[in-house]
């Protein structure tokens, strides 16, 4: 892995995106982020990525449901140390309009430690910028 090659300070942070059972609302306004130049994310140095074992920050959308959380645990367990976990939109931080419902296993942050809020239904592409840089800061003082 290139990535873990170069010193810390020459590097950029990773992004990954896990789905933990979300509507895709905040699915397309991170896709804003990453492919419509007024909201890109690479000017702040982020690059997304496709393996969790290259990731530095994780975004996770969506509320926890019983079908995906063997799978979302397993996709968080991967990314290596020191990471930075943040939460976009309202469903996993308090389940929304789904949080009673039979397949629901909870809010994410009930099973991982989330170090960041976007909140929003969608949040809107400027507050997930915004919520990126102070995850990118956290993550600067973490490593």
């Amino acid at each position: 892995m290139l990535k873990n090659l170069l010193p810390s300070a020459a590097r950029s942070p990773w992004l990954y995106r896990i789905n933990a059972g979300s509507c895709n609302g905040c699915d397309v306004e991170l896709a804003t982020t990453a492919l419509i130049p007024r909201y890109d994310v690479e000017r702040l140095g982020c690059k997304y990525c496709g393996s969790p074992k290259h990731a530095d920050i994780v975004l996770i959308t969506g509320l926890m449901t019983r079908p995906l959380y063997d799978k979302v645990m397993r996709l968080y367990a991967e990314v290596p140390e020191p990471k930075v976990t943040v939460a976009v939109g309202i469903c996993p931080v308090t389940g929304c309009v789904f949080a009673d419902s039979y397949h629901v296993v909870g809010p994410v942050d009930k099973h991982i430690p989330i170090d960041i809020n976007i909140l929003g239904c969608p949040p809107r592409p400027q507050a997930i910028v915004s919520g990126l840089a102070d995850a990118i800061e956290l993550w600067k003082e973490r490593i």
